[in-house]
């Protein structure tokens, strides 16, 4: 496979991308929102990553299994956090001595 270099305009467009969602993360931390603030977090996180593995990384052009394995990859976080979460769940409260 045969991948011509970035150029330089797209890399600086997701450059200036991260700085933005960066400059948004710091601003969510000073925001009191509870427990949204924690979701919105994790939104902002998932966008930088996908800017990240999509244009640094050169998932955009390359071939459609990297893609499958690195959706995999997802797919296998979610599935342990999910199992996670229910663990943390299900446990029943202990009494208090």
């Amino acid at each position: 496979m045969n991948l011509s270099p970035p150029s330089l305009r797209s890399q600086l467009l997701t450059l200036l991308a991260l700085l933005a969602l960066l400059g948004l993360t710091i601003g969510l931390a000073f925001l009191p929102l509870g427990a949204l603030n924690a979701a919105l977090a994790l939104a902002i996180s998932a966008a930088k990553t996908l800017l990240v593995m999509m244009y640094f990384m050169r998932l955009r052009e390359g071939h459609p299994f990297l893609r499958v394995v690195a959706a995999a990859g997802f797919a296998w976080l979610a599935l342990l956090l999910a199992f996670s979460l229910a663990d943390y769940l299900t446990r029943p409260l202990l009494p208090l001595p």
